[in-house]
């Protein structure tokens, strides 16, 4: 019995090209990327010039993560077809993920060349502008794309990103809706809400994003309840169900929508739209979570009595598009930090530290019983102030009211913290330190080292 995967001569030498370009197609949809692979390595065997096999043979290398190989075969697909439009899109954006800005900037720009009336090449060009803050060059590429393409929901989403970070939120929400809807849309038998009165009516809140997306803009029951006598539920990840269900404005807190009957639903990011929020107007009042003051408490009892207490996080998630520039390269980083005295240092970072870092700044780990936000909050709340990169802890620091020191990268820093700003209209406890060079941390924490020691010499002259 010939076994899934397994090549018999009898059977695969009598493939086509064609036969076998069709066969890793099929491996790709189901994501067998090593089977992908064999079968497009036999489509070149005997088909050499077959462009559309190279261009394939990139983005499985990819997924394999063969990122030089990747970029070999898209090149040689280009070069025998300059006007193949997803090998000039697809290592155009391996280009950019490394860093070689000007390289991608010449792939698209061929690519627009060849295809001067496909949307595609354009508003990749803008996502390139966008990440370089060359947002006037940016908006024109959005645009001219949606010119092409009106339904082009890519540049639509992508447009929105750049109007949001300048604060033009009435077309910015709006262009935000091109997202898509959250797969839990489709479990919901229920209408979605439009902005019609909720009055005697309960609605489904449904989170989007990331952790720190729905800590961001659950805000927004606060202010449904106060319009309306509304009874809100939320469905939200497994890490964020027991904090939200500590809330007083949510009925409940679930993780299959499929469980709750109400009257609508509506995804959490829509609602700033529908509520018609403006940067002058931003729902900024803190705290809007909370966690009980006995809760508090035990955390308190394992954490130092003296001195200020500072909760470090210095990691996101690894997953994320853009954590290579958020995220430190390590804890080393933090080191003119450990020139401090009178400061406690807690890890509030999930993973631990390395023992050679650990052994570069003293840190206090906490105890393994930290599984979730809750508990992460309730921690926090007993700190004097959080020092984060752009993670779900600033958020929850910002929605606590705690005092927070978010630093931030260079090079595609997140659209809500805007473009030069020292503060944040979102939470008024959060302080923005922002690289100058990209990947220049070293400037950041040095910053950050000299205010934190004038916070606790005003804090030892207050005591004295």
């Amino acid at each position: 019995m010939t076994k899934v995967g397994e090549h018999t001569s009898s059977i695969h030498s009598t493939l086509e090209p064609a036969a076998w370009f069709a066969q890793a197609l099929a491996y790709m949809r189901i994501q067998q990327w090593d089977e992908a692979e064999r079968a497009l390595r036999e489509a070149l065997g005997s088909a050499p010039e077959y462009a559309e096999a190279h261009c394939n043979l990139g983005y499985v290398l990819e997924q394999l993560g063969q990122v030089e190989a990747a970029e070999a075969a898209y090149r040689q697909s280009f070069e025998l077809a300059p006007a193949l439009l997803n090998a000039a899109l697809n290592l155009g954006v391996l280009l950019q993920s490394q860093s070689r800005f000007d390289e991608a900037e010449s792939i698209y720009r061929q690519a627009i060349h060849h295809h001067p009336d496909q949307a595609s090449p354009w508003s990749n060009l803008g996502i390139l502008y966008t990440a370089l803050q060359r947002d006037q060059e940016a908006e024109r590429c959005h645009r001219h794309a949606l010119m092409l393409a009106p339904d082009y929901r890519k540049a639509r989403f992508n447009l929105s990103y750049l109007l949001l970070r300048q604060g033009r939120f009435d077309e910015g929400w709006e262009c935000l809706e091109a997202r898509g809807l959250t797969p839990h849309a489709g479990l919901v038998t229920a209408p979605r809400w439009q902005g019609e009165s909720l009055s005697g009516k309960t609605l489904l809140l449904i989170c989007e994003g990331g952790h720190g997306d729905a800590i961001h803009f659950c805000r927004y029951a606060i202010l449904l309840q106060q319009q309306w006598s509304v009874r809100l539920h939320v469905v939200c990840p497994p890490a964020l169900q027991r904090l939200f269900a500590m809330q007083d404005v949510f009925e409940q807190a679930w993780m299959n929508p499929g469980q709750v009957q109400c009257d609508f639903w509506c995804p959490l990011l829509s609602l700033p739209g529908l509520l018609g929020t403006r940067v002058d107007n931003i729902p900024a009042d803190v705290p809007y979570l909370t966690v009980s003051s006995d809760f508090v408490q035990q955390w308190r009892e394992i954490l130092p009595v003296n001195h200020m207490k500072v909760g470090l996080v210095w990691q996101g998630n690894h997953k994320f598009e853009n954590d290579s520039d958020r995220s430190l390269p390590g804890l080393a980083c933090l080191m003119p930090l450990s020139k401090l005295r009178d400061v406690h240092f807690i890890r509030l970072q999930q993973e631990p530290a390395s023992q050679q870092a650990a052994d570069m700044i003293e840190l206090i780990d906490l105890p393994d019983e930290m599984v979730d936000f809750a508990d992460m909050a309730a921690v926090i709340a007993g700190l004097d102030l959080v020092i984060s990169v752009d993670t779900a802890a600033a958020h929850l620091a910002g929605a606590l009211g705690k005092p927070c020191w978010v630093m931030l990268p260079h090079y595609m820093a997140d659209w809500r913290w805007m473009t030069v700003r020292e503060d944040s209209p979102w939470y008024p406890s959060l302080r923005l330190f922002r690289q100058s060079v990209r990947g220049d941390w070293v400037g950041v924490v040095n910053r950050i080292a000299q205010a934190l020691q004038a916070e606790v010499s005003a804090s030892n002259e207050s005591l004295s």
